[in-house]
Order: C-alpha cells, then structure tokens, then sequence
C-alpha cells in the first residue's frame, strides 16, 4: 500500500472513531496489548495494532479469493446490516445479517436443501402466483418463502464452504466463529475492547459498536478481495494476472496454510510501507510513541 494511501486509509479510520473502545469497566484483559490508554474511563486503542491486523487481513483475503475461494461475512447486528449487504453484495461474496442459524457451516447439507426449497417456493410464485392453492396454504408457504430468505437470501449462492469467515463482534458472534474453529475455517474479527481475540486467526482491534467505523473495514477488506478476484485461477489452471502465472506449478494449499504464509510474511510488502504506517499514525489519537 503506498505511503498515501495509508495516510488517506489512517484519516479516516481516526475520523471514523476507529479507536474508540468500551468503557473500562467493560473490557476483556486479553485485549490488553491491542489499547493504548484510558480517556475519561473509554478505553483508547492503539491506531497501529488496527493497522496492522487490517493490512495482514487484507493480504490473505486477496490470496483466499485468488486462489479461488469465497468468503463470507457475518454482522448481525443493526450498524453492520446495511453496510455488509450493500459492500458485501458489490464483490460477489457472501454475508449473514438476520441472524446465524445453527449447523450453517456443520450442517451445511441441511441449509442447501432449506435454499432448495426456497428456489421452489420462488417458481411457484412465479408461476401461478399460488392460485393453485387455497388461502390457508397460500398464507403457509408465503410465510416459509418470507422466514427462509431472511434468514439465508446473503448465503443463497454459497454452494461450498467458504475460504475465510469475517465476523463483526466476536461477542455477538460466537457460534459461528466455534462453527468455522470446528470446520478449520479461519476467521477475520473486528474486535472491541470487551471482546476474545482468542476466538479469531486475524483480529482487528476497533470500534465495532460505529457504523462508519465498520464501513471502513468492509471496505478495505472487499477492495482486496476485488484485487483477489482479478487474479483467480482460470480452468486451465493458469492465473489471469503475470504474478499468479509465476506460481501455476506451485501446490495448491488449504486455507489454514494459506492463513500461517500470510501471518508470517511482513504484513507490508511495498518498499517504505512500514514506515508510512508509522508516520501516519504518529500524530493519531491512540498509538504508541
């Protein structure tokens, strides 16, 4: 990422409140290394950990996407429904916003034939409208169609499991952050000062209670999942973009192995990055000197 595009990215995570976190009555210790200090008992996180994690969550969505996978995106709370359904909805990928039902990803055969029935439900009603049935069994099935695509119309194209869970609120989110943890999935958190960074692979220590805030991370997270998409694997096995070509007779690897490559190279590859984010970050509230 170049040096302005940083800067501009650091303006307006700050402008967002980004850093703002839970009052300090309210916090879990293990966030401890993510806050830089306490103002007027709200506990202040370091702009740089957010950085940080942000620029390492991007590198591996962009190398998830590229390699082929999907990702899917999980807020459901009221400041991230909007914000996932309409930047989540732009990329192609896959979002969860009503409400996580449980076995979504353990019992992912049972939510295919839920999906199933929906697209059943959806070629009646385009037929006769239901005409063909009285009014008792009309008001049932129109009830079912309703309740099955509120709760799975953002996963209704997932035909797989996904490379990659992002979650918003690990707290709120709990199930199916266990869910992908059982399955091997790795999970990308955005998490408040009250929340387990435990309980994700790459966690993003930030304002999760803001919708702008959120704005700012689903966009920066989608933007690499474009970039991801542009260098996907073709079905003859070569990659659209020059880089992707080089590494054609390269083994395929899991998501997991994908996650460990990403967590142990330099979340900033571009020659003077590391030291933008640190120049960029220096006058900001919350970071370390």
């Amino acid at each position: 990422m170049a040096d302005n595009q940083t800067q501009s990215l650091v303006k307006d995570l700050v402008e967002a409140g980004i850093h703002f976190g839970q009052r300090s009555s309210n916090w879990n210790p293990r966030m401890g290394r993510f806050i830089y200090g306490k103002r007027n008992a709200i506990h202040i996180i370091d702009i740089k950990e957010t950085i940080k994690g942000l620029l390492l969550a991007r590198k591996f969505l962009t190398n998830v996407t590229a390699s082929g996978k999907d990702v899917c995106f999980v807020g459901t709370k009221r400041q991230a429904r909007d914000v996932l359904q309409t930047r989540v909805g732009d990329v192609g990928m896959h979002w969860v916003t009503e409400r996580w039902l449980g076995g979504t990803f353990t019992n992912f055969r049972t939510i295919r034939s839920r999906l199933k029935r929906l697209e059943e439900l959806e070629t009646i009603e385009q037929g006769d409208n239901f005409e063909s049935y009285s009014k008792k069994m009309e008001s049932q099935l129109r009830r079912e169609m309703r309740k099955i695509k509120r709760n799975l119309e953002g996963i209704r194209n997932m035909t797989k499991l996904p490379g990659a869970l992002v979650v918003i609120d690990v707290k709120r989110e709990r199930n199916a952050l266990l869910e992908a943890r059982k399955l091997g999935i790795p999970t990308i958190c955005l998490i408040d000062t009250d929340g387990n960074p435990e309980l994700a692979d790459i966690p993003i220590p930030g304002n999760d209670d803001s919708m702008r805030s959120i704005d700012v991370v689903i966009r920066e997270l989608c933007s690499a999942i474009t970039d991801g998409k542009t260098r996907r694997v073709t079905q003859t096995g070569e990659r659209e973009s020059a880089e992707g070509a080089a590494d054609k007779n390269q083994p395929r690897r899991s998501s997991r192995a994908q996650f460990r490559a990403a967590e142990a190279s330099p979340v900033a590859d571009d020659e003077g990055d590391e030291s933008a984010v640190a120049s960029a970050t220096s006058a900001a509230p919350g970071t370390t000197s």
